[in-house]
């Protein structure tokens, strides 16, 4: 057997180590590629995803479609023919806003009692004085989470003033806001309404 003498053992021991190291070290490099390239693959399937989304919510497209099926816009001359209508339904028209705390907290009261009259000749209809710059992620964000099935409109008139006075002369333009439509007649309320005090004040305009 070969004998070494100490300077020389000494070197190979050294060389010997390095090797291991290296060994060790080209190890730890692969098993941090793969593993590197396989959390790759998961970021970039969720990236895909995730701008998926961000393409179907914020598209020109998707803006389009919001504003045609959930919140058709008028001003006033544009909306006031479609609710005085002289025939047989009874339109009953909220004034309402996102940021109004009163109006959203009756909301629930509309949607029931668009259920309650449902065999009857009632259309309950929700016109939303939103910003415009909030229609399409405010408004119709809340639409969805809250599952409103009733129709809402948006009212976009800068001509407050003229407006107000034409639905009727006795709104300070305070909101919520309900009135009541039925072959040329009309009732108007500046107030909050419970449950059964809407419930009652639609079924006296019916059968009056």
């Amino acid at each position: 057997m070969l004998k070494l003498k100490g300077h020389q053992s000494i070197i190979c021991i050294f060389l010997y180590m390095k090797f291991l190291v290296l060994i060790a070290y080209s190890f730890a490099t692969v098993s941090m590629f793969l593993s590197c390239k396989e959390q790759k693959g998961k970021v970039s399937k969720s990236d895909v995803t995730t701008s998926e989304l961000l393409s179907s919510d914020t598209s020109e497209a998707g803006i389009a479609e919001n504003e045609a099926f959930l919140v058709p816009t008028y001003t006033y001359d544009e909306l006031a023919p479609l609710l005085q209508k002289d025939d047989d339904t009874l339109r009953v028209v909220n004034f309402w806003a996102t940021w109004c705390k009163p109006c959203v907290a009756e909301l629930p009261y509309f949607q029931k009692a668009t259920e309650t009259f449902k065999d009857r000749q009632v259309k309950i209809i929700l016109v939303s004085l939103d910003f415009p710059k909030n229609i399409n992620t405010r408004l119709v964000s809340f639409i969805k989470k809250n599952k409103i099935k009733n129709e809402v409109w948006v009212l976009d008139d800068p001509d407050a003033d003229t407006w107000i006075n034409k639905v009727d002369t006795s709104w300070s333009g305070a909101i919520p806001a309900t009135v009541l439509y039925k072959q040329g007649q009309k009732q108007f309320y500046e107030q909050s309404f419970t449950y059964e005090e809407l419930e009652r004040t639609i079924s006296a305009m019916i059968s009056g």
